[in-house]
């Protein structure tokens, strides 16, 4: 997912509330603070509801946190760059990609020890998601598009989805469709699941850079949170643009909660955005629930509907260098934690 130079960020933007009629959509608060310490960055964080647990990426490892007892409860080590997490539950697996060394790691949902060798992938694997229709794992490349896909099973290698471009977040909608945001070409694709084939192509302008993406199945919607500050609502059937609303600045993450019809996206500037889907072709933007800064991420738990992001305290920005001509903020050890929001 996009790395974001904090310093480089617009104040946070102000949006107002909506009428009282929509007010009680995004009642969301600050429920619980998970100390989890360390060092390093983080990237995407994912929610087992079947295992309550909550997987985060940080620096080179993964944290596995008990979301009954909100304790650490294991590490998985030596995933370098580590970016995404994705588990299925019936063959006990987990899978990580690890966009520094260009490869997965396949891991015991019950151990959390890996399984065999690191499996090699295409350049910067970044997001991945596991597909139980094609019972197969996609791993995307935020580097050209050549996509690796796993059997979800067994960790073997099926094929190859070119999909033309940098890919962030996915989506599936469980009857043979992948949707995912194509980064470099502001667009979002639709492909086939098995044959790996690209169907559609949907153009996302006036939005630029989309990163987190939310879906709605049952009305056929995606949700594409874009870096220039919008989320773009789009028809995959039919692939015309629905609307397009303002949110906050430093966007990496979105999701749908099709229980409370809230779109959430979480800004790296400090806030979520919530959005209402008021019908499939009105929204309202609800609120900005303050955060944290750094908070770029996240994940919904469909069965408490609880929200998760997480973040650390950052320390002095180093100075710049020819090497480095954009330094990011350095981050203060020991701060990582998870930040848990509910009604």
């Amino acid at each position: 997912m996009k790395i974001l130079h904090f310093a480089a960020l617009a104040a946070l933007t102000s949006l107002g509330l909506a009428s009282p009629a929509h007010a009680q959509t995004a009642p969301y608060r600050l429920l619980h603070t998970i100390a989890v310490g360390g060092e390093g960055g983080w990237d995407y964080l994912t929610v087992d509801p079947a295992g309550e647990r909550l997987y985060l990426s940080h620096g080179t490892q993964v944290e596995v946190v008990d979301l009954k007892t909100r304790k650490v409860i294991g590490t998985i080590p030596n995933t370098p760059g580590v970016h995404g997490i994705d588990v299925v539950p019936g063959a006990n697996r987990g899978y990580i990609t690890c966009g520094r060394n260009n490869t997965c790691v396949m891991f015991d949902l019950k151990t959390l020890k890996a399984i065999g060798a690191p499996i090699p992938t295409g350049p910067k694997p970044d997001a991945l998601l596991y597909d139980a229709f094609s019972n197969r794992v996609f791993l995307f490349s935020n580097d050209g598009g050549k996509s690796t896909v796993l059997n979800a099973t067994t960790g073997a290698v099926e094929g190859t989805a070119e999909l033309g471009g940098d890919i962030e977040a996915p989506a599936t909608d469980g009857k043979g469709h992948i949707f995912a945001n194509v980064e470099d070409k502001s667009e979002v694709i639709e492909f086939d699941a098995k044959t790996l084939a690209v169907h559609l192509r949907h153009k996302l302008a006036p939005g630029e850079e989309p990163t987190g993406l939310g879906y709605d199945p049952k009305n056929n919607r995606l949700f594409s949170a874009c870096h220039n500050e919008k989320l773009v609502v789009t028809d995959s059937k039919t692939g015309q643009q629905i609307a397009v609303l303002p949110i906050g600045a430093g966007v990496d993450g979105a999701v749908f909660d099709p229980s409370t019809q809230n779109i959430v996206t979480s800004n790296g500037s400090g806030t979520f955005t919530v959005i209402h889907q008021d019908s499939p072709t009105n929204y309202t933007v609800v609120a900005n629930v303050p955060t944290a800064k750094g908070a770029r991420t996240i994940a919904l738990d469909p069965k408490s509907h609880h929200l998760f992001t997480c973040t650390a305290d950052y320390g002095p920005t180093p100075a710049a260098t020819a090497e480095n001509p954009r330094p990011r903020p350095s981050i203060v050890p020991g701060t990582f934690r998870v930040l848990e929001f509910g009604r």
